[in-house]
């Protein structure tokens, strides 16, 4: 039984002193900046965390790291190589699957990232030679079941049975555990996402086995479970750093820059700035 609710693979690994069976971990600096890894091996990693098997990769972002910043790149870059090293070969076509609520700002972080993702699928069927070094890039915004009335997993299933994609990128906001953390990490995992897990609000997940094509998702911390506050009252209320705003539509950013980098050869930032506007 895990002390407390969260979506972050360290954050759990870090609730434990003892050795875990099934599950490793490691810590290393890439351009930068630290990156904890765990890795679920098996059935024992899966019982012991709770969480499906997979690879967890966290970085730990700079104080300041939105688009202005001098360490804008540096994360960029690192989160970028983060995505690559999760995604097996060059996949031709992806579906990005931007999830969340747009009208919450804590859960709004798929739909900003959404943004600066650079939509490639229509003009690569129109313009082959101009766009050869770009993936074929689809995405949708498939919102929330209490807007939309369809869960999102449905409907992208139903996407990807039409697009026949090779990847599924899941970009969505996650609950934490530790307020340090929030929207100052970034979690990318090769495993999958069950949406609103770490909220207690559970939606059929989006895998390799629920969608048929390996599924990497993306999420930032954005709130905590209020009641680890250990008062009663505050049982079942969230709570989100004061410049949320800010914070999230940052982290967003970061985000679609860094799949667009991993995804699209040849490309670096000043390009998407030209490319997004």
């Amino acid at each position: 039984m895990h002390r407390y609710r969260t979506d972050m693979a360290e954050e759990l690994r870090r609730q434990y002193t003892e050795e875990l069976e099934g599950v490793t971990c490691a810590e290393e600096e890439v351009n930068g900046l630290s990156v904890f890894t765990v890795v679920i091996e098996n059935e024992h990693g899966e019982n012991a965390l709770g969480k499906p098997a997979g690879r967890y990769d966290t970085l730990k972002l700079p104080k300041w790291f939105d688009r202005g910043s001098e360490s804008f790149p540096d994360a960029v870059h690192a989160l970028a190589k983060l995505i690559a090293r999760n995604i097996s070969g060059s996949p031709r076509e992806v579906l990005v699957a931007a999830l969340g609520n747009p009208d919450i700002t804590p859960d709004a972080l798929g739909s900003l990232a959404a943004s600066s993702v650079l939509v490639t699928r229509h003009l690569k069927r129109k313009e082959p030679d101009t766009f050869r070094g770009f993936c074929s890039l689809a995405l949708c915004r498939p919102g929330v079941l209490g807007t939309s009335g369809v869960e999102s997993a449905v409907q992208v299933q139903t996407l990807c049975r039409e697009l026949r994609p090779e990847l599924v990128v899941a970009i969505d906001a996650l609950a934490g555990c530790e307020a340090e953390q929030l929207c100052r990490s970034v979690q990318v995992s090769s495993a999958g996402i069950s949406p609103g897990s770490g909220v207690g609000n559970d939606r059929q997940e989006l895998s390799q086995a629920t969608l048929g094509v390996p599924v990497l998702s993306i999420g930032m911390p954005t709130v905590i479970d209020a009641g680890f506050l250990g008062d009663g009252q505050f049982n079942g209320m969230f709570v989100t750093p004061r410049d949320i705003d800010s914070l999230v539509r940052a982290g967003a950013r970061l985000i679609g820059y860094a799949i667009d980098l991993a995804l699209h050869q040849g490309i670096d930032i000043p390009d998407v700035d030209a490319l997004i506007g």
